[in-house]
């Protein structure tokens, strides 16, 4: 039974629960052991006189972060957490933990992120970490939920591949029997591919690859993308989808994650759609209060700093110039400027989409355009021979959207076993 099942209702009844040691009091003649499980808490109490010596001697022998089994009474108890305390008949070691432990369970003692770390399986015990994920794992089901409802098939594409989805070096080389291959950046190509075979709406939930030297708060070498791509939309109709899906998972956290968002002391509000939309010639002139910035040059992580404390909360910028973005982002007829966003929070950027440019021919002029060769994206470009809609898409981060929505100070914490520049244990 878990600890949520057992209420002050259930006064005088048998239960049995299972889960670990997160502390023990000994006052002489009375013991306290407070159980944890998944949920949440449980506090034994061992009065002297009222238990067998032999249950009692154990519980005052026991580790913290023992695994123990306890059958006893449910007694309501006003004074202890939820209302009631169990008396055990008995209780079983199933697994003693060593001591001293190497990290502290209570949250009482701090410690670095490094070290949590190297020692996430006892970092996850801790409530406030097990929360992040709970309310990950409800935003993860909100996601599939929305754009199911939405009409979009879920896909798997490929995470080896030949060729690089957007050029360029950012990429962990493998080796493929004989030849070498690459962890993919992105299913970028793949879901355009799925639109020419008529798919229309496609939706993919899988792990990212970059091999970037980045070692900051919010990169990850190995992350999670929330993907979609659209036949007969454009940018326009991507963008009103995505805030749509971030105001509806917002509310689903809402009402379905009070209890871990206590726990974290956060209090969430829907966020008011439509989000805000500034182009990138607007953006470079708020970015010029600290800094000048070229039209045409990236927006660096100052530029973002001072955007993102004017604008606050989710917003867009839009129409980035075509020269940084991919080849498969469509221009406007004014070919310097691409129908492409990117959905922000503040300084961190969350998502990336735009329209694709179909036509064939564009198509192999941008990727030429790029020093890329058109014969590598040969399996790619066959697609967009044979009847190739017009489609639009975009990429969200997971992490990232989780560190924004829980005001995570690292990316790193928003990942149960992170991969950096630096991390590639446990």
């Amino acid at each position: 039974m878990r600890s949520t099942e057992i209420t002050p209702d259930k006064d005088g009844e048998q239960v049995t629960l299972a889960g670990w040691v997160h502390e023990v009091r000994d006052l002489g003649g009375l013991v306290f052991i407070v159980l944890r499980d998944r949920e949440g808490f449980i506090q034994i109490t061992l009065p002297k006189k009222a238990v067998e010596r032999e249950v009692f001697n154990r519980a005052r022998k026991i580790s913290r972060e023992s695994v123990i089994k306890v059958e006893g009474i449910v007694k309501r108890e006003d004074k202890a957490p939820n209302g009631f305390e169990i008396i055990p008949k008995t209780i079983e070691v199933l697994n003693g933990s060593s001591a001293p432990l190497p990290l502290e369970v209570t949250e009482k003692v701090p410690a670095e992120l490094d070290t949590r770390l190297d020692n996430r399986f006892m970092d996850l015990r801790r409530p406030k970490v097990s929360a992040i994920f709970r309310i990950k794992s409800q935003v993860v089901r909100s996601i599939r939920e929305f754009l199911y409802e939405e009409g979009f098939i879920e896909v798997q594409t490929p995470k080896i591949v030949s060729t690089a989805t957007e050029g360029g070096t950012e990429l962990f080389p493998i080796s493929y029997f004989e030849r070498e291959a690459f962890l993919n950046q992105s299913p970028q190509l793949y879901k355009q591919i799925l639109m020419s075979a008529g798919f229309e709406k496609v939706l993919e939930i899988g792990p990212i690859f970059r091999a970037e030297e980045h070692n900051t708060t919010r990169h990850l070498n190995e992350a999670t993308s929330v993907d979609i791509e659209m036949s007969f939309t454009d940018h326009e109709g991507v963008m009103k989808l995505l805030e749509r899906l971030v105001a509806k998972v917002y509310a689903d956290i809402i009402e379905k994650c009070d209890k871990f968002l206590k726990i974290l002391e956060i209090k969430l509000e829907v966020p008011e759609v439509p989000f805000p939309r500034i182009s990138y010639s607007s953006a470079i002139e708020i970015a010029s209060k600290s800094q000048e910035i070229p039209w045409g040059e990236d927006l660096d992580l100052q530029a973002l700093k001072t955007i993102g404390a004017e604008i606050g909360g989710f917003y867009f910028i839009t129409e980035w110039p075509t020269k940084i973005k991919p080849f498969y982002v469509m221009p406007f007829e004014d070919e310097k400027i691409s129908k492409s966003f990117d959905l922000m929070h503040g300084y961190i950027e969350l998502a990336s989409g735009a329209q694709r440019e179909h036509r064939y021919e564009k198509l192999v002029e941008a990727i030429k355009a790029k020093g890329l060769h058109p014969e590598s994206f040969e399996f790619y470009l066959k697609a967009f021979r044979y009847g190739m809609p017009p489609h639009a898409g975009w990429g969200l981060g997971l992490e990232r959207f989780v560190m924004a929505m829980l005001d995570l100070g690292n990316i790193r914490e928003a990942m149960i076993f992170p991969r950096d520049r630096v991390r590639l244990s446990p």
